[in-house]
């Protein structure tokens, strides 16, 4: 077996690393008070779909590239690298939902718009305490003479301000559904919460009758399907961000000099960069392994994308932590870059179930292979 990356993957990691190295700067975020509004989401957002990005996982005759998860592992890869700040995991979860679940009739209507950027989705799934996994009780839908109704609240709804159309989860007769709902109606209000993530958009959405479609599938069938993705989509970012708080660490490391010599000298320095370079290797090699389970629907994908989610997000929060304490007093600052990675780090973790919650799920898999 080869575990090397081809030709092709490489090709693309770099070409994906040339455009985000040219067009995503961060100086914007960079003073005390900036708030995602600066984060030039819409400008990013146009560049990458005029790239083809908005349709990677759409299958082409829907308009998309219909790439494997392992080549959008190396576009993630990038974007989690740089901290691009753009509404790609929103339309991805979404679009994923409209995959997966979606009539022949929502496909093929919505995803040709979507591969080429003009709609822009989100995944409205999480209840105010922020799992994602429950009956969605939250928002409740009803069926009405001209259609489905959803009325009350979805939380930390990721990249709902950015969105043209919402992929929401409510409940309706006791079961979780799945719905497509349009941002821009009257009876949908997007409230972007103060993230402590400035590099991502994460919002509130209220609905008040609020005008629904229904999709084809069940939750059973969408759910994990769908949050295996987003899992991978996560530990990704945070691999790759783990692999930028190392670079920065070590270059730091060399160049601040005490007591006459570089910092990266003394031993104690030493050992905590040794650290991250195993935790970096290890993260990547987990990302890179759930990316081909879930491409060949290999038995075990679920499970990996579980552990990379726990492994890449524990790991990316420790480094960006040791990272700050490498940098001393300056890397404590606004002006510097830390605080954006350790924030994109912390919140990762979090974001659709912590690594301890996912360790659990792994134990649970494990249990159930034994029985």
């Amino acid at each position: 077996m080869n575990f090397a990356l081809s030709e092709d993957h490489e090709l693309l990691r770099d070409s994906a690393r040339s455009f985000l190295d040219k067009e995503i700067d961060l100086a914007p975020l960079l003073v005390p008070g900036a708030t995602a509004n600066e984060a030039n989401y819409e400008a990013n957002w146009s560049k990458m779909a005029e790239l083809g990005w908005a349709g990677l996982v759409i299958p082409e005759e829907s308009g998309g590239s219909g790439m494997t998860l392992i080549d959008l592992t190396m576009v993630v890869n990038e974007m989690g690298r740089t901290l691009a700040p753009s509404p790609m995991l929103g339309v991805l979860g979404g679009t994923w939902a409209l995959l997966r679940g979606g009539s022949t009739e929502q496909k093929a209507s919505l995803l040709s718009r979507v591969a080429s950027g003009g709609l822009k989705l989100a995944l409205a799934v999480a209840d105010a305490n922020g799992n994602a996994d429950g009956p969605g009780s939250d928002a409740k839908a009803s069926a009405g003479p001209t259609g489905h109704v959803i009325n009350g609240p979805k939380s930390f709804v990721i990249d709902a301000a950015a969105a043209n159309m919402l992929v929401v989860a409510a409940e309706i007769n006791g079961a979780r559904a799945w719905f497509l709902v349009d941002a821009k109606q009257d009876g949908v209000q997007i409230e972007t919460l103060a993230w402590r993530d400035i590099t991502r958009q994460v919002c509130t959405v209220h609905f008040r009758d609020a005008a629904a479609e229904r999709l084809d599938a069940d939750d059973a069938m969408i759910w994990p399907w769908v949050r295996d993705r987003i899992l991978l989509v996560l530990a990704a970012e945070s691999a790759a961000g783990l692999q930028q708080t190392l670079a920065g660490s070590v270059d730091y490391a060399k160049e601040r000099v005490a007591f006459g010599k570089p910092i990266g000298a003394f031993q104690s320095i030493k050992h905590v960069l040794a650290g991250m370079f195993g935790a970096s290797e290890c993260a990547n090699t987990a990302v890179l392994f759930a990316a081909w389970a879930l491409s060949e629907d290999d038995p075990k994908a679920s499970i990996s994308t579980a552990i990379a989610k726990a492994y890449s997000t524990e790991a990316y929060v420790t480094a960006t932590n040791q990272n700050i304490q490498i940098f001393g007093a300056i890397g404590f600052t606004w002006e510097m870059k830390n605080h954006l990675y350790f924030k994109r780090a912390r919140a990762n973790a979090e974001m659709f179930g912590s690594p301890a919650r996912h360790r659990e799920r792994v134990i649970e898999f494990l249990r159930q292979e034994a029985a």
